[in-house]
């Protein structure tokens, strides 16, 4: 998922999507543990996913608090 695609989600959109996702990475971490995946770079995939989708909540959340302030 591209940081653009992920601007335009709203703060409940990537909220939900971070849960998606860190549902299909213990998926597919667990499922590495068991047999070894064909393509072992979608768990750093996810991984970046998440904090890419972290980072922006966090962004979106600083942003609201200061506009709140003013």
């Amino acid at each position: 998922m591209k940081t653009s695609e992920i601007r335009e989600l709203t703060i409940k959109e990537i909220e939900e999507r971070i849960d998606v996702e860190q549902t299909q990475l213990l998926k597919l971490t667990m499922g590495h543990s068991i047999t070894p995946l064909d393509n072992p770079m979608k768990i750093k995939e996810a991984r970046k996913n998440i904090a890419r989708l972290k980072t922006i909540l966090s962004e979106r959340k600083q942003a609201e608090t200061e506009n709140k302030k003013s």
